[in-house]
């Protein structure tokens, strides 16, 4: 690394980094504010690369990335590629994206996306917000002299934890899941801890381990399997509260999308817990479409973002249960009792690995 920065070929950065430099045959080497602000070497309030994070390690900024706006011309892709040069309007980070995709321009849409891991994401304007609970402030995009900042939650072990549930054979399509969670009344008193990679906000312990508690001879792969969705949407409920508690903005939508999120079973527990109204739409990998979305801003393709608001289409509505048609309500009280139980497993199971 030393000899290709004193010869000049050393160059860092992320996936997209990468893309730009050999789709344009090594002529770029630059990335978005997005990107780079998920990285967490750049400084999303002085919306630079980190001048701390170079002096510590000795290195030039010069191998740094150039960052650009998000809906910047990022050059051309080689013709030699597909024969034809093409021009690159698009960069984004994969859950700005996302969160362009749904559609969440305004200061108080929330974005969940449950995939491998969950991520979600509040819209907070034109400032980052400074968390103490786990929380981080990202660029969700700058087009233009606009910036958007986004505040963003994350647990990681969601589509892990069903997959690893599918590895031991407790159901054999994924879709059978939701069916299975709602043939029984409750868990049985079996409670899931999701943390094989730790646990993120507001906990904050990679030590925790996962772990199931509370199994007795009733137990069946039902019982357990409605116990592992539950994890997912209380963890939901915990990255909800502790971005209500600290932002302090009222919300405006809640929005879902991810692979998990077809799952009727986790969604409508979120919404009951949340008791508020969660919107899902049609298609539900979202980050490519907003990346095609800013592309088409750039272009002209489409004008406002009015009018892809318009492109939206919902393939399910999940209303919290006593819910009016605005889609509030107080939420549910009935799994106050499960809530406490799982918060005494996830007790025990924080701090299990040694330092």
């Amino acid at each position: 690394v030393h000899q290709a920065i004193e010869e000049g070929n050393c160059c860092f950065g992320t996936i997209d980094t990468w893309l730009l430099f050999k789709l344009t045959k090594g002529r770029v080497h630059a990335t978005d504010y997005s990107n780079a602000s998920s990285t967490g070497m750049f400084d999303s309030y002085q919306m630079c690369w980190s001048g701390f994070l170079s002096s510590l390690v000795s290195l030039p900024l010069s191998i740094f990335p150039q960052v650009e706006n998000t809906g910047h011309n990022f050059g051309s892709i080689d013709p030699s590629i597909f024969g034809v040069s093409i021009p690159i309007m698009s960069v984004m980070a994969d859950q700005q994206a996302a969160m362009f995709g749904e559609c969440c321009f305004d200061v108080g849409d929330v974005k969940i996306t449950m995939g491998t891991g969950t991520f979600m994401d509040i819209n907070t304007g034109v400032k980052p917000h400074t968390s103490l609970a786990g929380l981080y402030p990202l660029v969700g995009w700058k087009i233009g002299s606009d910036v958007v900042y986004l505040a963003e939650g994350n647990a990681a072990d969601t589509g892990t934890a069903i997959k690893w549930a599918q590895e031991l054979e407790l159901f054999s399509d994924v879709t059978e899941t939701s069916d299975m969670a709602y043939s029984v009344s409750d868990s049985d008193g079996v409670c899931f801890v999701p943390s094989f990679s730790g646990l993120q906000a507001p906990l904050n312990d990679p030590r925790a381990c996962a772990s199931l508690m509370g199994l007795k001879p009733s137990t069946t792969k039902s019982h357990l399997v409605r116990a592992i969705l539950e994890s997912i949407a209380f963890r939901n409920k915990q990255l909800y509260e502790t971005m209500l508690r600290e932002t302090h903005i009222p919300i405006t939508q809640i929005r879902v999308d991810g692979g998990v999120s077809s799952n009727d079973f986790v969604t409508q527990l979120t919404a009951d817990l949340f008791g508020r109204k969660l919107v899902r739409p049609q298609h539900l990998e979202m980050s490519s479409l907003g990346a095609a979305f800013v592309a088409g801003l750039a272009v002209g393709f489409w004008t406002t973002r009015e009018e892809l608001k318009k492109l939206q289409n919902a393939d399910k509505v999940f209303l919290p249960k006593g819910a009016a048609k605005r889609g509030t309500a107080r939420p549910s009280q009935e799994y106050i009792p499960v809530l406490q139980s799982w918060e005494r497993a996830l007790r025990r199971s924080m701090n299990w690995y040694k330092p």
